[in-house]
């Protein structure tokens, strides 16, 4: 059954894929966030040094035992958006999860910033949250969350995902969503810049700003200028390394 809108995996062969996937080595600690019924826990355990997976459910306790006894696994109740991931030990080195479809897109984003120990993530989403987070400049789905993403990860599509495999089926295709790390990323002023110039995205990415830092349109149109941008250009038009050097300028 579906409990708190997660959709369980149903496939002994995508679960073994997925873990396939994830390239984990003996030395690994890794992270799953929506442990549901563990049989995704009960493939991860065997692989890497360290579990800690989370789950929200306690209605799920009596299905998680056998995952909980195990010696190398650490269950954690609760919502990975208000735990304290920072205090996990061992530090997480891999994501590994059939995520929550609703909070997909801030998790992944959460544990990019709060995380730096975390060096891959292999992930099940949204086929549309896959296609968002690694859509290039001047897609149409390309936004705050895919440059945000981009500046710390390479981002990379697997495979996609029949909703066959689910129980309860879903009404969204799915996918599984590969991201690498590849720098520290944005840090907390280029996130409030990003997330503030794709807020109106009619919009020119200066007079965006201006809504969310009156004042700003000058200062804004003068460092495109200087980063060799059209003073009238769209956010969707900066790549995502285009984003820190102005979040930089701006700072003077």
């Amino acid at each position: 059954m579906v409990r708190l809108g997660q959709n369980f995996l149903a496939d002994p062969n995508l679960l073994d894929a997925i873990v396939r996937d994830a390239e984990l080595g003996p030395e690994d600690v890794a992270l799953e966030v929506g442990a549901g019924e563990g049989v995704l826990s009960e493939r991860l355990a065997p692989a890497v040094a360290h579990l800690h997976t989370v789950e929200i459910d306690r209605g799920l306790e009596p299905a998680l035992e056998r995952i909980a006894a195990l010696p190398n696994v650490e269950l954690h109740w609760g919502d990975a958006m208000k735990l304290d991931l920072r205090t996990l030990r061992p530090e997480p080195t891999a994501m590994v999860a059939n995520l929550p479809y609703s909070v997909a897109t801030p998790l992944l984003l959460r544990t990019i910033e709060q995380l730096p120990s975390l060096q891959r993530w292999t992930v099940m989403v949204q086929r549309e949250i896959a296609d968002r987070l690694r859509a290039a400049p001047g897609n149409r789905t390309y936004g705050s969350p895919s440059a945000v993403a981009q500046l710390a990860c390479e981002v990379e599509l697997v495979r996609a995902v029949d909703p066959a495999v689910f129980k309860p089926r879903p009404r969204v295709d799915s996918a599984i969503l590969r991201l690498r790390r590849t720098g520290p990323g944005a840090d907390a002023e280029t996130r409030e810049l990003i997330r503030a110039a794709f807020a109106h995205r009619r919009k020119s990415l200066a007079r965006s700003l201006e809504h969310a830092r009156p004042g700003s349109l000058a200062p804004a149109r003068a460092a495109l200028a200087e980063l060799g941008l059209p003073e009238d250009a769209r956010a969707e038009a900066l790549a995502p390394e285009q984003f820190a050097a102005l979040s930089a300028k701006l700072r003077g």
